[in-house]
């Protein structure tokens, strides 16, 4: 049984989907008018994390999973721009990018990847039915959700009006009945991105592009709305009031989950800041991606996580440990059972990573002081760990591909510094070296011809 914390009623409840056989997911996805930092992973690793739990546990046709992208907003706008380009040279490049960061942590596609500027009808549609019911009024050029109109606005972030308003960027415009109105539709001015519209030339505000992508792939309730804790006001409260008044009041999630910050210690990574680093600089720094990808999950989900370059050293070492295992348990033949029962209990509580984390090592440290011991081997728990690893999206390499890590010629690099190091009677480097490639399972042979080295 999975339990979740459902940011809507404050507490952890049992997973129980609408229909096992098909549970909805949808996942705020990028807005793509610049390069993602790592801060902008932890969402797409999380809720890949839980797809996969998800189904392991349902099976595997039994998640919908839909992370929308959008490709159209002011941002976008001001890039290209900047540039001198069509927006669609912006949003193409960015994409593309994040594509390539997410893949490298090992995030699966989603089932589902809605684009903002592919879904404009059903936005439009949208919007005339809250016109029409009363909850959304035209005002020069623009549509505005009348946020008086639902009694229930502010239920997902538990915040009453006046505090809403007071820490909310909100635009004052003198077509708006009150400041707490938020945009569904804006005019484009010319040479601006915009679609015809029964209110004239326009775009659409945030909010709506993700209500209306949802009902069209999903329905008009989903199983479980994802996000950063910084969405849940105002992007999910607006999302929840509009789609309720839409649709007679249903709710537009059974469970609402939220993922905490990823921080220099102090404050969220934001461009805005400056304070970011992107995975293209850690990857390109020769960190890997199951490094990158374990230090997210490292942290509970909902708890802020501190990046540092600890917690990178860390994880490879972490990872660099597991590898040892499975590589041992390769070269004895074994194979790789389903995780254990207690692995996921405790990854279904809440998607507890940490503790998730902790049983895996626990599985693994009756087998390690058998690296490169001859004969057969049984440990069965072991072997589950593994297998528990690769449910966390880790492990996907053989061993011996993590240990060749850029090739051989590393190695041979290391092996000639040792070499180097006992000549020039530096034996504490030389150690330091051989202990190195030790743990990686690269064991060093001394003789007569020089060194020689080969893979546990």
């Amino acid at each position: 049984m999975i339990h979740l914390y459902d940011t809507a009623a404050r507490e952890k409840r049992a997973f129980e989907p609408a229909d096992p056989g098909r549970i909805t997911m949808y996942v705020c996805g990028p807005t793509v008018y610049g390069r993602a930092h790592i801060g902008n992973m932890r969402p797409a690793v999380v809720f890949d994390t839980l797809a996969r739990l998800i189904r392991h546990s349902y099976g595997e046709d039994s998640l919908v999973y839909a992370r929308n992208v959008t490709d159209v907003d002011d941002k976008i706008m001001a890039a290209a721009d900047a540039e001198g380009v069509p927006t669609s040279v912006i949003t193409e490049r960015y994409e593309r990018f994040y594509l390539e960061d997410t893949g490298a942590l090992g995030v699966r596609p989603p089932t589902i990847a809605p684009h903002a500027t592919a879904e404009i009808a059903p936005m439009i549609a949208m919007i005339e039915a809250l016109i029409d019911k009363g909850h959304a009024y035209a005002a020069e050029g623009h549509v505005l959700f009348d946020v008086a109109s639902d009694l229930d606005y502010g239920a997902l972030s538990r915040r009453d009006r006046e505090a809403m308003l007071a820490g909310a960027r909100v635009e004052v415009a003198p077509y708006k009945k009150a400041p707490g109105d938020f945009v569904l539709w804006k005019p484009s001015a010319e040479g601006q991105v915009g679609w015809d519209s029964p209110w004239g030339r326009g775009r659409p505000g945030w909010h709506i592009e993700c209500s209306a992508m949802i009902r069209r792939h999903l329905g008009e309730t989903i199983d479980i709305h994802g996000g950063g804790i910084d969405l849940v006001f105002p992007h999910h409260e607006n999302e929840a009031a509009q789609s309720r008044c839409a649709h007679g009041g249903k709710p537009l999630a059974r469970y609402w989950l939220h993922n905490g910050f990823v921080d220099f210690g102090a404050e969220k990574m934001s461009k805005s800041l400056g304070n970011v680093v992107t995975p293209e600089e850690l990857l390109g720094a020769g960190h890997k991606g199951e490094v990158l990808r374990l230090a997210l999950l490292s942290a509970h989900y909902r708890s802020p996580l501190p990046w540092t370059e600890a917690l990178i050293q860390q994880s490879k070492a972490t990872l660099d440990r597991w590898y040892r295992a499975k590589l041992l348990l390769e070269g004895h033949g074994t194979e790789f059972p389903e995780p254990q029962t207690d692995f996921l209990e405790t990854l279904g509580d809440d998607l507890n990573t940490p503790a998730a984390i902790a049983k895996i090592n626990a599985g693994l440290d009756g087998v390690l002081h058998l690296f490169g011991a001859p004969g057969r081997m049984e440990s069965p728990a072991a072997a589950a760990a593994i297998s528990a690893a690769k449910l966390l999206g880790l492990l996907q390499q053989t061993g011996e591909q993590w240990f060749r890590g850029d090739g051989d010629a590393r190695i041979d690099g290391l092996v000639e510094a040792r070499t180097a190091a006992k000549k020039a009677r530096d034996f504490a480097e030389a150690d330091r070296i051989r202990d190195e490639l030790k743990a990686e399972g690269i064991l060093l042979e001394d003789g007569p011809q020089g060194t020689t080295w080969r893979r546990a």
